[in-house]
């Protein structure tokens, strides 16, 4: 695989992934690239690093000697590069930037916007400087699961464009490299019912649309609070059975208590159930499904190379 694109329901951590991806892709010397493309700077706030500008940066060290690069793709900024390289305006595209056109042509022809910005982001897969491709693998940090079927096909959005010349041969040679096999579209999930939901339409979308499925990451997954943890652990612990517990370790069971402890291991067999529900849905797609726990200690760098640890561990890089 040379491009691999994240996706997933907002608030499921696609982002946290992609960068966790890249990083374990880059592991034992090797150069990956992780491509933002929502304009959120997301990528610069996980690393701690400056604003990204439109041009590749150096953000990480992967172990082993690997760098990961970084690229904030801006659609103004690619429009200008893509009318420098097929009509040699040069100047005269900057020119047509003060005046608030290439803004004006983005807005009202959103497809062409996610052309720009799947292209940039295929040219990067396949640049190649001295006959060898420059990075090893691109990471694309893609727009949520319910946009992403739609944002890829950019044959169709481009229809309504053109149906020949420079664009569309552009659309052309985009589709080439996101259709191919060296292409996966990975969805990233929580055990909760909207995301994994989400996910089940996700996949049948990409399916549908004739798009290349990778796997499916399950973000955030919560040990379990006992080593035999099952769906019906609360519901089996009776009031007998918890103030034998408590009076065993010494601790006097009030009725307050007693109803506070049985409500909580109530609410918790619950989730297990609920999580357990997901997983099988999940599983039941066909595809690898990889598991990064939820960090108690939350998100920092140290975080994102633990992440890209159980990565390699599971075998997706």
């Amino acid at each position: 695989m040379r491009l691999h694109v994240v996706s997933g329901k907002g608030g499921t951590g696609k982002t946290t992934v992609a960068a966790a991806l890249a990083l374990a892709l880059a592991t034992g010397g090797r150069r990956t690239l992780l491509v933002e493309v929502e304009g959120r700077q997301g990528i610069a706030q996980l690393f701690d690093c400056p604003h990204l500008p439109y041009e590749d940066r150096r953000i990480a060290v992967a172990p082993g000697g690997g760098e990961v690069y970084a690229l904030a793709i801006d659609p103004e900024e690619a429009l200008l590069e893509y009318l420098d390289m097929f009509y040699h305006l040069g100047r005269a595209g900057k020119g047509l930037k003060k005046l608030g056109a290439i803004d004006f042509a983005t807005t009202i022809a959103p497809g062409l916007r996610d052309v720009l910005l799947t292209g940039k982001a295929c040219e990067s897969a396949r640049r190649r400087v001295q006959g060898a491709f420059a990075y090893d693998a691109v990471v694309m940090d893609a727009p949520p699961t319910g946009r992403i079927a739609r944002f890829l096909n950019v044959n169709t959005e481009v229809a309504g464009l053109a149906r020949f010349g420079p664009i569309h041969t552009q659309a052309e040679a985009v589709m080439g490299v996101i259709r191919s096999a060296q292409t996966a579209v990975h969805l990233v999930t929580l055990l909760e019912e909207m995301p994994v939901q989400e996910t089940v339409d996700g996949v049948a979308e990409l399916r549908a649309s004739g798009l290349p499925t990778g796997g499916v990451v399950i973000n955030m997954a919560r040990p379990p609070l006992q080593a035999e943890d099952e769906s019906d652990t609360g519901r089996r612990l009776t009031p007998e059975l918890l103030e034998a517990g408590l009076l065993a370790g010494g601790i006097k069971p009030t009725r307050p208590l007693v109803a506070s402890l049985l409500g909580e291991a109530d609410e918790h067999a619950s989730r297990i159930e609920l999580e357990s529900t997901g997983r099988a849905l999940v599983r039941g797609l066909d595809l690898p499904v990889y598991e990064l726990p939820l960090l108690a200690d939350g998100m920092d760098l140290g975080g994102l190379y633990r992440l890209a640890e159980a990565l390699r561990e599971q075998g997706m890089a």
